[in-house]
């Protein structure tokens, strides 16, 4: 009898994964957060084992297909829908093929999957999207010292239509300009790590051999654990004293971006451009794997593609309704712990003119040094703000 592995995200979507797959330790390491068990359906079932094909049509040498199945040929990867959900079979690691397939999922549930750094203060959802590199690993840290702040997830978080904020306390990726913010995590490292300087070569170098790594699942989930860019760590480790929160009512959302500019500006932003950027940031940061995917299902007839992104925006246009919604620019020459500092102070600024930030609560820089941490950069300057 096949022995299961079950994920219940959020009650929203389920899964699960035959204990024998060669990816299921992976699976479990990333969605821990989300383990089950005795759940009576699944959303998505992933297992080790290819389906026989039969009567496949053929896209040049990159896809099999028929009404029900597509099979991405240079993968050796098979996505099958019937009317009880996905199955997804294949003897690589299959992280990158289960995320756009739970995210559709999702979509039919009305809760879309983002990319965004969100934690809960005092009852209410803030959410962060950004692009990776902005400095989200940082800034969760520095507002996590500030009272009444609860840790919800550092990269990846959930948004129902009723502006629920849902977490993901996923493990997080610790890499060495990370270490003026977490110096307990580096005082224990069990690993030598890349000098600053060359992590963003060495994470280039990683990125290109990532599809190649994907075909070996034990050797992925060494890479991700045992990598020379980054230290894997689970946020319990990271923050010993945070509180986890799982759920919070949406108050705002900041999307946060790097530019070319010598100050910080704040911009209010309407609902209609944060929908288009939540779902362009989330399809851009995810791997081509799970691009390719999309693009498999659609080309397969599986799920017209643009299906796929109309449904998700419907959710974010129902959930970010009356919603106050900014885009933050920071510096491209700004070190993270620099862009972290003003981050967390433009953050205080959005939720005391929305009244939710109480007027006790210190701003950053201040809160800063009551809390241990340094500031690297000096805020005493006017912020350009430039709010439309």
């Amino acid at each position: 009898m096949k022995k299961w592995i079950e994920f219940n995200f959020h009650n929203c979507a389920t899964m699960r994964v035959a204990e024998d797959a060669p990816t299921a330790s992976l699976l479990k390491d990333m969605f821990e957060p989300f383990l089950a068990s005795g759940l009576n359906h699944h959303d998505l079932t992933v297992t080790g084992n290819l389906e026989p094909l039969q009567g496949v049509a053929y896209g040049e040498d990159t896809y099999q297909y028929t009404d029900s199945m597509v099979y991405i040929s240079p993968a050796k990867v098979q996505i099958i829908l019937d009317e009880d959900g996905f199955r997804l079979n294949g003897r690589g690691e299959l992280l990158v093929w289960v995320l756009p397939l739970i995210d559709r999922v999702l979509a039919t549930r009305d809760v879309a999957w983002i990319h965004a750094a969100t934690v809960e203060y005092r009852g209410h959802g803030i959410c962060l999207p950004a692009w990776g590199g902005v400095g989200k690993t940082s800034t969760i840290a520095k507002l996590l010292k500030l009272d009444g702040v609860g840790f919800m997830g550092d990269d990846w978080a959930f948004l129902s239509e009723n502006a629920t904020l849902l977490g993901y306390a996923k493990p997080m990726f610790i890499k060495p300009h990370h270490r003026p913010i977490y110096p307990h995590l580096f005082r224990d490292k069990r690993k030598p790590l890349v000098p600053p300087r060359l992590s963003k070569p060495i994470g280039r170098l990683t990125t290109l051999v990532h599809p190649v790594v994907t075909q070996y699942p034990r050797l992925a989930r060494v890479t991700r654990k045992w990598s020379p860019e980054h230290m894997m760590v689970a946020p319990r480790d990271a923050f010993p004293e945070a509180r986890i929160s799982t759920a919070a009512p949406l108050a705002t959302a900041i999307f946060l971006e790097r530019y070319d500019g010598s100050s910080p500006v704040l911009r209010e932003k309407d609902k209609r451009w944060m929908v288009s950027r939540l779902i362009g940031n989330f399809h851009a940061e995810i791997t081509p794997q799970s691009q390719q995917a999309i693009t498999a299902l659609g080309a397969a007839s599986l799920l017209p593609i643009e299906q796929y992104f109309r449904d998700k925006a419907a959710v974010l246009d129902r959930a970010l309704e009356g919603k106050p919604v900014f885009l933050l620019q920071v510096p491209q020459s700004m070190s993270a712990d620099q862009a972290s500092d003003v981050i967390v102070e433009q953050i205080q600024e959005v939720l005391a003119l929305s009244g939710i930030l109480e007027s006790n609560v210190p701003s950053a820089r201040h809160a800063g040094a009551a809390n241990g941490f340094s500031r690297s950069t000096d805020l005493s300057a006017p912020v350009a703000l430039g709010v439309r």
